[in-house]
């Protein structure tokens, strides 16, 4: 296990002098063209895993409330009416907080 640290740290510490080195060296026009290309790929594709993020939590979120409100309804019944209006509102509150992240992240995606 030692021996491992020390590998990597060695390791570490050797890309770490040799870093300002690579990134001082000469480059064609051609090869900033591709890693602007990459780099723009991969803000997409960060983009639009966000927006799928946006989703799952969203859906979290709206389930999390329909179990409170469940389980709130089945220890006071006659509490049913607000309970559920107040449920419908706060998961369309999330609905909408999620349907906004989604369009900013698709149109980052497809920008």
């Amino acid at each position: 296990m030692k021996k491992t640290v020390r590998n990597i740290v060695l390791a570490a510490g050797t890309l770490a002098l040799l870093g300002p080195a690579a990134a001082s060296a000469q480059v064609s026009p051609s090869d900033v063209e591709v890693a602007a290309a990459m780099n723009n790929n991969l803000g997409k594709g960060l983009a639009a895993i966000g927006a799928g993020l946006a989703v799952v939590g969203g859906g979290i979120g709206i389930g999390l409330i329909g179990k409170a409100a469940n389980e709130s309804i089945a220890r006071q019944p006659e509490a049913a009416g607000p309970i559920g209006t107040n449920m419908i509102l706060t998961a369309a509150l999330v609905e909408g907080a999620t349907l906004f992240a989604v369009v900013v992240g698709l149109l980052a995606a497809l920008a």
